[in-house]
């Protein structure tokens, strides 16, 4: 009878009313800049580490005294107090402070990141000889002169006279020393978190050629341009964009051969960048690029340093970001679009062969489509008899208009394509495999689709992938979403007008002051690797859009041996008798 009279009045109660319960509810509130000064202030009066106005005011004397700058405090204890707000220490356990003394008496400390320094130099190489030194010489006004020259041990150490330089180097990996009265710190090369290893390239991979691509690292990606070209006029200038995230971007260029006016351009749009986080070389190509509305790329991103060290050889500039596997190159045209690195490591006629065979393949990618619904739907006089009647019988069951077939197999086309991309592993393979395979199979079979759509959009498909850059690769696949509805509505004329209109676009087009399609418009110096690839020893001059300040880059006749007389040899009939 119990169990029933429970199980009776837990029927009841859900029935019943009930009070309501007040339920606990989470929202962010809206700040303002006076919200944030009154929350310092109460932190302030909690004990953190804000200064009293009357300390603040001592501090500042102090440091007026012994800094006229006002750059770095003389004092230790404003500096551990400046590094401790900074860093929101202790709240923020990454950062690492630690404070000793030096001959028995004289403070110091260092400040690092945990994880982001290789602890056995920090060890071994500062602290080490620092703790153990008993040396008379810190009776100086300054000690930090004397542990530079005679006590730290690392590879790399210089003197830092700002704050945020000071800050910047912590946040990349270095090591900070301050000794107490000094107006200086000095901040040692102790860089040792993990980087992905030199691995073959994976987007820009070749046959022939070298097998080794970008990583995250910035210095290693600048080495191993170094690798390549070892020019002691080849420069690297450093930057830092993104108010907040401190983004480290490298500028590389042959200071005897690349255009000042070039150099200085690319240096103004890189520091005009006024924005608080940079990811990578994707969002900075979009805010240094001038035609940000094109389909069309206006920058050359490549993941091969060969091919990066080649276009600085030829008076561009190049620009690295830390963190990220790739480097934009500037100024590019669109045929370099079409070429690869293994053009040039190949024979002649075979690297002709396969630039002919990637400007095919861009007609294909672009107008394929395009051209079969103008023909199907207007021109079918231009279909000779047999195919049209093969196209015919094809159609006859399916009950689409060609327009509706097009689309729906380029939406599944991509839907294929972004698919194989997002899933991980082997499965994109086999997502590629089902849906090339068994849906398109299966859409024929069920009269939605004509055969010899398959074979149009597969042979699109191909076309598309066989373009090197990828995103160049990315426009022609939007621009021929275009002319398929210019096909569609006004046949060859609507697919004849949209190309004067991409036409005019790309004359007008620019790359860092150079047109979009030189050589071609404007016309300039004949080029000898253009569409076809000339031999390499008759590549005399560089490329002449970028105006560098040595044009030629070898003589007219490079290949000496040719008009030097060859020595005496051992053949049949030049031994003596």
């Amino acid at each position: 009878m119990s169990k029933m009279g429970n199980k009776f009045k837990g029927m009841v109660s859900k029935v019943s009313y009930k009070e309501p319960k007040e339920e606990w509810q989470f929202y962010i509130p809206e700040t303002t800049p006076e919200n944030d000064k009154q929350s310092g202030k109460e932190q302030s009066a909690h004990g953190q580490p804000n200064a009293t106005p009357q300390n603040e005011k001592t501090q500042t004397q102090n440091n007026s005294a012994c800094n006229p700058a006002g750059t770095i405090p003389c004092n230790i204890d404003a500096n551990l107090e400046y590094m401790k707000k900074s860093f929101n220490y202790p709240l923020n356990k990454d950062i690492k402070i630690r404070e000793f003394k030096i001959a028995g008496k004289t403070r110091a400390f260092i400040i690092y990141i945990d994880g982001m320094v290789e602890r056995n130099i920090v060890n071994r190489d500062i602290l080490k000889p620092l703790l153990r030194n008993t040396g008379t010489e810190f009776e100086e006004e300054c000690a930090l002169q004397y542990i530079l020259d005679s006590v730290i041990e690392t590879n790399a150490a210089e003197k830092l006279t700002t704050l945020e330089e000071c800050i910047h180097e912590i946040l990349s990996g270095d090591t900070g020393v301050y000794v107490d009265s000094c107006d200086y710190y000095i901040f040692c090369e102790t860089k040792g978190f993990e980087k992905r290893a030199v691995d073959k390239p994976q987007i820009e991979s070749v046959i022939s050629g070298a097998q080794e691509a970008f990583n995250e690292n910035l210095r290693t990606n600048t080495v191993l341009i170094r690798r390549i070209i070892k020019n002691n006029n080849l420069v690297t200038e450093f930057f830092k964009i993104g108010e907040r995230s401190n983004k480290l971007i490298a500028m590389m260029y042959i200071s005897d051969l690349a255009n000042p006016a070039l150099v200085n351009e690319v240096k103004r749009r890189i520091t005009g960048v006024r924005t608080d986080f940079i990811l990578g070389d994707g969002m900075l190509e979009q805010f240094i690029e001038s035609e940000g509305m094109s389909l069309f790329p206006t920058t050359l991103n490549t993941e091969r340093p060969d091919r990066t060290a080649a276009n600085l050889m030829e008076g561009k500039v190049t620009i690295l970001s830390d963190g990220e596997p790739f480097a934009l190159i500037v100024p590019v045209t669109l045929m370099e679009m079409l070429h690869t690195p293994e053009d040039m490591s190949v024979r002649q006629p075979y690297g002709t062969f396969l630039r002919l065979i990637r400007l095919f393949a861009l007609f294909v990618a672009a107008f394929l489509p395009g051209i079969y619904i103008a023909i199907t739907n207007f021109h079918q006089e231009m279909i000779p008899t047999e195919l049209l009647i093969a196209i015919g019988s094809a159609r006859e069951n399916v009950p689409l208009p060609t327009i509706m077939e097009v689309l729906m197999m380029e939406i599944s086309f991509e839907l294929i394509r972004e698919a194989g991309v997002r899933v991980p592993g082997m499965l994109g393979t086999t997502i590629g495999i089902i849906g090339a395979l068994i849906l398109g199979q299966a859409a024929v079979q069920a009269d939605i689709i004509s055969p010899i759509l398959i074979i149009v959009v597969a042979v699109t498909g191909l076309g598309n992938f066989a373009i090197p850059n990828i995103s160049f690769a990315f426009g022609i696949r939007i621009m021929r979403l275009l002319f398929i509805a210019a096909g569609a509505t006004l046949g060859f004329y609507g697919i004849s007008l949209l190309m004067v209109v991409f036409t005019i676009l790309l004359v007008d087009m620019k790359s860092f002051g150079v047109p979009y399609l030189t050589p071609i418009a404007p016309k300039i110096r004949k080029s000898r690797d253009l569409l076809r690839r000339g031999a390499v020893w008759r590549q005399e001059f560089r490329p002449d859009y970028v105006n560098p300040l040595d044009v030629r880059r070898q003589p007219d006749i490079s290949r000496q041996w040719t008009v030097e007389k060859p020595e005496q040899s051992h053949e049949r009939g030049d031994s003596d008798e």
